[in-house]
């Protein structure tokens, strides 16, 4: 049968199948607005690094990227995550620009953009793995529309931000996959502090289970592991405009990823095809002992896996709760034996240490250490400073309020300078005995020259000394004459007994 008329058909056609109205791709690294990317498509980025298409987890399908050259299906990013689909009928397309993913009568998945100028947006899968929605042509990163590495699932890659675009009001951070079979959004969360200075914090729900403690210039001080080496680099960027962690690898045949992963690790896999086994290798994961544990030992408390105890207090400090310490509950941490005296505190130098929390904390980067020092001694309400940059041993950290998660390593962290008053220093004690050594020395030399002087001065004058009933008398004189004078040994032992037990006994009281 001829059809004179096939409008009526292809408009029944459009309103039955609204997503099936553009054309389907295979294989290709890119959507225009008249493609589309359906059920059994995929997009293959330039160098078949990464791979975007539909998968399937028990009775749901989602859109995802995964690496196409190895033999795992590791998926590292999921679109919808949150909002599964049924059934494997999804469709994703550009309508007026944005990315959509339907089910054929429901918008899924969108990138939310308000309208746009772009006269041709297109949507491409980069070999970084970043899926990206773009002017057609325009390959500069800071004019993309939309980017997947702005919206992470579990999963960090290489050249991706974990961190805040103040400027856009976009915080990039992981989130842990429900569970194996489930990739929607589970408890554990990995993101930049948002207060205080540049660290990672792993939440469970809302509740703080791990930090890296603050960037020095060269690590964070709480991952002593993070290590100039040939593998990989590691940036931290602190801007008006930004905050984040990133990372790049040295070794572009290396494939790597940091996972948020649903046990409540922070985990650093590369990918060991070479060894037969082809699979995943652990590089790095935290947090790794008890005493990654946020706040294991409390206020003031240094945890150290080296140590018999675990948890000790600072110098000048005492458990707060004896009793509870030694049941092994020491998350109340320590208090102070003396109270700081402002005008005659000091400092004391611990080593190779964790920096302590600092969501209060001060920071002037132009600072030098010296610097630091003063204008924490001058601030009564300062508790303990440190380096900002160990790098170029410069810039400042005050702290004014009670200082909590401290760890201290064998290696690795910097040094955190903690006040206490001049009696916990050991100023005083210092000073005393270094008193008492002066006065003993002094009173033995002056000893010898009274008995060298009196010697001279008895020669001089031609007495002899005898002996009667413990007294020294003059030959020459009579006994009412000698009582005028006072003996010159019980001079002798007044003016010793004064220097070396009164006069230091004194000095030590006061």
């Amino acid at each position: 049968m001829k059809i004179t008329n096939p409008w009526p058909f292809f408009i029944l056609y459009l309103a039955l199948f609204p997503f099936s109205s553009k054309i389907s791709i295979a294989a290709q690294d890119k959507i225009t607005s008249s493609t589309s990317l359906s059920a059994n498509d995929t997009l293959i980025s330039l160098s078949s690094t990464f791979e975007l298409g539909f998968f399937t987890r028990g009775n749901s399908t989602y859109l995802g990227i995964w690496y196409k050259r190895i033999s795992i299906r590791t998926v590292v990013w999921v679109a919808n995550r949150d909002t599964p689909l049924s059934k494997s009928t999804g469709i994703l397309r550009i309508d007026g620009g944005n990315l959509i993913l339907g089910d054929g009568t429901t918008v899924i998945w969108s990138t939310n953009l308000s309208k746009t100028a772009v006269a041709q947006p297109i949507a491409k899968l980069l070999d970084s793995g970043n899926l990206v929605l773009s002017d057609e042509g325009d390959i500069n990163s800071e004019s993309f529309l939309w980017q997947s590495f702005d919206y992470p699932s579990d999963t960090l890659l290489p050249g991706m931000k974990l961190g805040w675009n103040l400027k856009a009001d976009l915080n990039r951070f992981l989130t842990s996959w429900k569970n194996d079979d489930d990739p929607s959004s589970g408890d554990y969360n990995y993101k930049m502090d948002p207060n205080g200075l540049a660290q990672l914090l792993l939440r469970f729900q809302s509740q703080l289970q791990y930090r890296t403690g603050p960037w020095n210039g060269v690590r964070f001080s709480g991952v002593p592991e993070m290590k100039p080496n040939s593998v990989y680099g590691f940036f931290c960027v602190s801007t008006p405009n930004e905050v984040y962690y990133t990372y790049e690898l040295l070794n572009s045949s290396l494939i790597s990823r940091l996972v948020s992963n649903r046990t409540g690790h922070i985990q650093r896999y590369t990918w060991d095809g070479e060894s037969g086994g082809s699979s995943w290798k652990l590089y790095w994961s935290a947090p790794k002992d008890q005493c990654d544990e946020y706040s294991k030992c409390g206020p003031y408390g240094t945890c150290n896996v080296n140590s018999p105890s675990v948890c000790d207090c600072v110098k000048g400090f005492e458990p707060k709760t004896p009793k509870e310490l030694s049941l092994g509950v020491t998350s109340a941490g320590c208090v102070r034996k003396a109270k700081l005296e402002c005008s005659g505190d000091g400092f004391l130098k611990l080593t190779a240490m964790k920096l302590p929390d600092s969501p209060q904390a001060f920071v002037n980067s132009s600072m030098s250490l010296e610097d630091c020092r003063v204008d924490c001694l001058n601030n009564c309400s300062c508790v303990a400073y440190a380096s900002a940059d160990i790098a170029s041993e410069s810039g400042c950290i005050r702290w004014a309020s009670d200082l909590i998660d401290l760890k201290q390593f064998l290696n690795g962290g910097q040094d955190l300078y903690i006040r206490l008053p001049a009696s916990e220093l050991g100023h005083f004690k210092g000073k005393k005995t270094l008193l008492a050594t002066i006065l003993s020395v002094v009173s033995v030399v002056l000893l010898f020259f009274l008995c060298g002087y009196y010697y001279w001065w008895k020669k001089k004058k031609g007495y002899k000394m005898t002996e009667r009933h413990g007294d020294i008398f003059n030959d020459n004189e009579t006994k009412d004459n000698s009582k005028e004078h006072i003996p010159q040994w019980e001079i002798l032992s007044t003016v010793h007994y004064f220097i070396i037990v009164l006069l230091p006994r004194q000095k030590r009281s006061t």
